[in-house]
């Protein structure tokens, strides 16, 4: 065997070595978690309540958006689930735009998508269903 053919093969097998260092942290990474199973982890200990038609606007802490399944409005302890028209179309890096006509969001209202890296282009929209209050058991 020719030094040229040694060399070649302590390369290719050091490049191998190296090429699986690479790729093990990757495979060991955890899986991203589906639009189901995030918002099912997201809603762990809670119990579903009688779904409603509206919910108070200014009353609204925070809003989750599960990419391809719901919109999750908190007010105050309660996770208000929302799994609108069009759903598929939900990205967690849209920005949503809300147009209300009175105080609360209500299951006739639509929401727009806004690309977040182009804000002035507007992605899509979603059409709100009705509201599904998930609580804490006491």
């Amino acid at each position: 065997m020719t030094s040229f053919a040694r060399n070649l093969g302590k390369s290719l097998a050091g490049g191998f070595v190296a090429a699986g260092l690479a790729i093990a942290p990757a495979a060991s990474a955890k899986p991203k978690l589906t639009g189901e199973e995030e918002l099912a982890k997201m809603l762990e200990g809670r119990t579903a309540g009688k779904p409603v038609n509206c919910i108070s606007y200014s009353r609204l802490n925070d809003t989750t958006v599960i990419k391809k399944t719901a919109i999750v409005y908190r007010v105050g302890s309660t996770l208000y689930v929302n799994r609108p028209t069009n759903a598929d179309l939900l990205d967690d890096d849209d920005i949503l735009v809300t147009r209300l006509f009175g105080s609360q969001l209500c299951s006739v209202d639509t929401i727009q998508l806004r690309n977040r890296m182009t804000p002035n282009m507007w992605s899509g929209f979603v059409g709100l269903r009705e509201f599904v209050p998930y609580t804490k058991a006491k």
